[in-house]
């Protein structure tokens, strides 16, 4: 695995995450099959009928290509906070991060915090723009001033790297999860979760996905909650008992609450905390969502609601793992072979698992399980329909028909879009079942950090941006951040076997994001066609638009 504990982290944490999402990784895949676990298979059952009802229902009122998008832009912000964060809290979130409370300690709260940061800029600096000048994706807002054709082209591009490698993780991560908690064979979790999401999106589109995204968010809230709850009631709901208790049979002991080996590699650790934090800024699922509300307010609204969920479920987390330290670490029956400080039964990342049945029995270790399984659906769901509208919307309606598609046929494509969409995920889930998905995930967020979010946040806030400036920093961040990670050590050396990895750091952001931000501004800078005066005179109409919302509602995309 990895030589340093930042990259084992990034391994096994950052592919389920939202942000996204490996419980997988290496651990899960190294995991034997559980027994048939019934409680969990008919809770789940339970969370895919009433899903289905509601696709049902969303069906008749997906009707146009607005429906389709972002659900009419008729959803609220509280409704939107909650669908946001059910798009951001994976498996990895309940299972990784537990695990790594129980074996880090502080460490692990370190790292979510890494995972919060990104809140902020997206409050602060992207949501008000992001709701006022753009309709459907993100490359409405790049595009906005520039050239249709090619910055479209760019942005669809970078999106579906986002979107692929986001997809191919949470499908090994969905299709290991099932054999470790339902007992139930890989391809069959693959073939459930592809069929689903190819239902929830076709037919419901935003409204049915964004409700799924809610019931999800909801239920990982409850079952994390209860849990924690009735973890914590055992040490008389005392923060300094349950950590001076955890000190004294932990192998850390005292160091369990002060920062240690995460911070070991400082460039990992900036590279990896840049890519996180920018990385979900540039999320083309996450910005999809802002195009989902009614106004900018509620789209303020729905980021701090959101932020407020996950900040709440990341202390549930960490108060999770530490109790798991007491009441799971300490109990034999947990362990191989009933030797306490050996291999844990199910592997690792079964901590969170080994402690809902601890204080909750089978039945509330089914519910968890169900989550864990829903939370795939969710955001795997959220990822094929920004995949779908980069291709329908971007490539087929403004690329290649210049604005001239119907709206019906443009729907007609989104939903060819996301049938192939589920095929290939399906497919990749298959072949990627036994590598190491860590790479996959590390270049998500390094393609969205690098080549996403400099080009969206230079289009919104510098007047200077041209076309010419906006393809060299896209596809640069691209082409740099893809480069690093094949030469890192996840690919270089664990994947194509080679003796030494070429780029020595196992994240490129703190590398790929400077390379985008440069040239973008160089190469604009030395623009001086016609065309870059036409674009850099245009910022003023699109600033008002951006401030004040004028003709937001009503426009259609430039």
């Amino acid at each position: 695995m990895r030589a340093s504990v930042i990259s084992r982290l990034a391994a096994g944490l950052f592919s389920l995450s939202a942000a996204a999402s490996a419980v997988a990784g290496d651990a899960i895949a190294q995991t034997e099959k559980q027994g048939l676990n019934l409680h969990a298979i008919g809770m789940f059952f339970l969370f895919v009928v009433l899903t289905l009802v509601i696709t049902y229902w969303a069906a008749s009122r997906t009707k146009s290509t607005a429906d389709f998008y972002t659900a009419g832009g008729g959803i609220t912000g509280w409704q939107n906070g909650l669908a946001i964060a059910g798009d951001y809290m994976s498996a990895a979130t309940l299972l990784g991060l537990t695990a790594m409370m129980y074996t880090q300690g502080v460490d692990a709260y370190i790292y979510m915090i890494a995972f919060f940061v990104g809140w902020p800029i997206i409050l602060f600096l992207m949501a008000e723009r992001l709701r006022n000048l753009g309709k459907f994706t993100f490359a409405d807002i790049t595009a906005y001033r520039l050239d249709q054709g090619k910055v479209r082209t760019m942005a669809a591009v970078s999106s579906l790297t986002v979107v692929c490698f986001y997809l191919v993780a949470q499908m090994v991560g969905a299709g290991q999860l099932i054999k470790l908690l339902f007992g139930l064979d890989y391809n069959i979790a693959l073939f459930v979760v592809g069929a689903l999401m190819m239902v929830y999106v076709t037919f419901g589109g935003m409204v049915a996905t964004t409700w799924v995204q809610i019931i999800k968010a909801g239920m990982l809230l409850i079952g994390g909650t209860t849990v924690m709850l009735l973890a914590f009631s055992q040490f008389g709901f005392s923060f300094d008992e349950l950590t001076t208790r955890a000190m004294e049979v932990h192998k850390l002991g005292g160091k369990l609450l002060a920062p240690g080996s995460l911070l070991a590699d400082p460039v990992t650790a900036i590279s990896l905390g840049l890519g996180l934090m920018f990385g979900t800024a540039g999320l083309p699922h996450i910005l999809m969502r802002f195009f989902t509300v009614t106004d900018a307010k509620e789209a303020r609204k729905s980021v701090l609601y959101a932020s407020g969920i996950v900040a709440y479920f990341f202390n549930v987390i960490a108060i999770m793992g530490l109790c798991a330290i007491l009441i799971v670490g300490t109990n034999p029956e947990f362990f191989e072979a009933g030797q306490l400080g050996g291999k844990v039964i199910g592997g690792g990342n079964m901590i969170a698992m080994h402690l809902a049945k601890a204080v909750g029995g089978n039945l509330l270790l089914g519910f968890l399980s169900a989550v864990a399984f829903a939370t795939i659906l969710a955001v795997v769901a959220g990822l094929a329909l920004a995949g779908a509208s980069a291709i329908s919307h971007d490539i087929y309606a403004r690329v290649i028909m210049k604005g001239k598609a119907s709206e019906t046929t443009e729907l007609k494509v989104s939903k060819i879009a996301t049938i192939g969409l589920g095929i290939v995920a399906v497919l990749l889930g298959m072949a990627f079942e036994k590598m190491n998905i860590a790479f996959m995930v590390a270049l998500a967020f390094g393609v969205a950090a690098s080549a996403n979010f400099p080009v969206l946040i230079l289009s919104m806030y510098w007047k200077g941006l041209t076309t010419r400036g906006a393809l060299w920093g896209g596809y640069s961040g691209l082409f740099s951040a893809v480069t690093f990670v094949v030469l890192s050590k996840s690919v270089w050396v664990d994947v194509l076997h080679n003796a030494a990895a070429i780029f020595p750091y196992t994240q490129p952001a703190l590398f790929s994001m400077p390379i985008a931000f440069i040239l973008a501004i160089v190469v604009s800078k030395m623009d001086s066609s016609v065309a870059a005066q036409k674009e850099i005179e245009a910022f003023e109409d699109q600033y008002v638009r951006a401030q004040t919302g004028v003709g937001a509602a009503t426009a259609s995309s430039h």
